[in-house]
């Protein structure tokens, strides 16, 4: 039972860090929609990889949920899963807003017009990062260059169904397991944020002109402070001058 529950986290792990990387390809193709780039591909390329996230979403939904309503959860993965489950919250609740980009955005700009597209100032595709987030050797692209009538208004009908399955799906989260998010801790090397090497680096070259401005900015210092002092004496002196007047004139 125990080997069996690991390897179910794991697996349940492993859906959860896909299901990020495919939202994450859609944010990246949804912030091509209504510029220079913006064609048929892009739009088929959008709806595989939204396809794919749901799917995806489905899944760790509804393992995530069963497993959370279990109360014989040890705590040790109650605490995993608790954090999967924030992390796959969040990553839902980014899908539900690019879906709703995409959906306004394509309401407003067509690709019949292209004259009403933006010049962002992009060029080239996306298909390698949707390939890659859908793990496809090759998406299956539009083969064809003219816009068949009615796709946009039949895409727009099925993203609104896709965004209201999403809406329920984050009340069904909300209503079936009550976690509270502020109360997750996050640990381990999966939450861990390590520098990278070019990081380290920058860090090692602020260190070394902080080391080095060091002993230039040591006489200033010591100057301002200097400076401070003598005009804390000299406002000492000014009021006892005149503590002085006052007492011997009057």
């Amino acid at each position: 039972f125990i080997n069996g529950s690991g390897n179910s986290q794991n697996n349940l792990t492993s859906d959860q860090l896909s299901s990020s990387e495919v939202v994450a390809c859609y944010r990246h193709l949804a912030s091509c929609v209504g510029g220079c780039t913006d064609s048929l591909q892009l739009r088929d390329e959008l709806r595989q990889t939204r396809e794919k996230a749901q799917k995806l979403a489905g899944d760790v939904c509804h393992h995530l949920t069963s497993h959370l309503r279990d109360k014989s959860l040890p705590d040790g993965q109650r605490k995993e899963m608790e954090l999967l489950w924030v992390a796959f919250s969040a990553c839902l609740e980014l899908l539900h807003v690019d879906m709703c980009k995409v959906l306004n955005i394509s309401g407003i700009v067509s690709l019949a017009d292209s004259a009403s597209l933006v010049h962002t100032g992009l060029e080239g595709g996306c298909s390698d990062v949707a390939a890659r987030a859908l793990s496809l050797p090759d998406l299956n692209q539009v083969r064809t260059d003219s816009l068949p009538a009615g796709l946009e208004s039949q895409e727009r009908s099925t993203m609104e169904l896709e965004i209201s399955r999403i809406d329920r799906m984050i009340d069904d989260m909300e209503m079936k397991v009550n976690v509270l998010r502020w109360m997750v801790e996050p640990h381990g090397p999966l939450y861990a944020d390590p520098l990278s090497s070019t990081d380290s680096a920058s860090m090692a070259l602020l260190s070394l002109d902080e080391e080095q401005q060091a002993p230039t900015s040591q006489p200033l210092c010591q100057q301002s402070h200097m400076f401070v002092l003598l005009l804390l004496l000299g406002v000492f002196f000014v009021a006892s001058t005149l503590s002085l007047c006052i007492f011997f004139f009057s």
